[in-house]
């Protein structure tokens, strides 16, 4: 199934990214001069912009339909990504404000689709295999957790923190790519 395969993979990037930012940011902005407190803001924003705003995209989801969402959320998480591992060296910008603009503009795009991604499992699975293809969903989105956190250490060993998450900004607009080329839903109901 396309759509579930889609789903999946952009479940599976989308939790990367948490992976990723839990072991990486940290480091990074410490590097950049943000103290503690600095960045525990940094990682408070993303879960408190995410938590919030899919009260919102749940709803939207429903009404325009869940493609939109996660396609423009992931892209939203990877500019994200690629604004912090960019912008943090920037003239001009503080490492904080990069850190929380980048932070609060994942939390956003997480919050697109967090929603809209298991819902779209329910959409298109059959009621007689629907529990299966939820755990099916969930094991490739938990994953990601781990995925993250252990290639991003990897990059970020070989290559430099930076590098880890550009390549995690990258691989998270690819994502929305693919999901925008294999994910098939039918309309929202009036």
């Amino acid at each position: 199934n396309r759509t579930l395969f889609g789903v999946s993979q952009a479940g599976l990037v989308n939790n990367l990214n948490d992976g990723m930012s839990w072991g990486i940011f940290p480091l990074f902005f410490a590097v950049h001069g943000v103290d503690v407190n600095g960045i525990g803001l940094i990682k408070a924003v993303y879960p408190v912009t995410w938590g919030l705003g899919q009260l919102a995209t749940g709803y939207l989801s429903d009404r325009w339909g869940r493609k939109g969402l996660i396609v423009w959320g992931m892209w939203a998480q990877g500019l994200a990504l690629l604004g912090i591992g960019l912008g943090v060296d920037a003239a001009g910008l503080s490492p904080l404000a990069v850190g929380v603009a980048g932070s609060l503009l994942l939390g956003l795009g997480t919050a697109m689709v967090y929603p809209a991604l298991l819902a779209a499992v329910g959409d298109v699975a059959h009621p007689v295999w629907r529990a299966r293809a939820l755990s099916v969903y969930r094991f490739w989105r938990d994953l990601g957790y781990a995925v993250g956190a252990l290639s991003a250490g990897l990059i970020a060993d070989a290559f430099g923190l930076r590098w880890a998450i550009l390549a995690v900004g990258v691989l998270t607009v690819l994502s929305g790519l693919m999901a925008r080329q294999v994910v098939r839903f039918p309309q929202p109901a009036e």
